[in-house]
């Protein structure tokens, strides 16, 4: 498992945060660590996901997001 820091920006409210949190946990291979305003801490398989994927995740929900 690799762990990185996600920075998303557009996050300003509760609801950003469920958003994400479920974007994230859709993603195959992704474990939460933490997620708050502005940030995410996450665990991934690289096996069975990518940066990228994580990201568009991220972006198919609504917010930016870079590693």
């Amino acid at each position: 498992m690799r762990q990185i820091t996600l920075h998303i920006s557009g996050m300003s409210c509760g609801h950003c945060l469920n958003a994400v949190n479920q974007a994230l946990g859709a993603v195959p291979g992704v474990e939460i660590d933490s997620v708050r305003m502005g940030h995410a801490d996450v665990r991934y398989d690289e096996s069975r996901t990518s940066v990228d994927a994580i990201t568009r995740a991220i972006a198919d929900a609504g917010y930016g997001a870079t590693a």
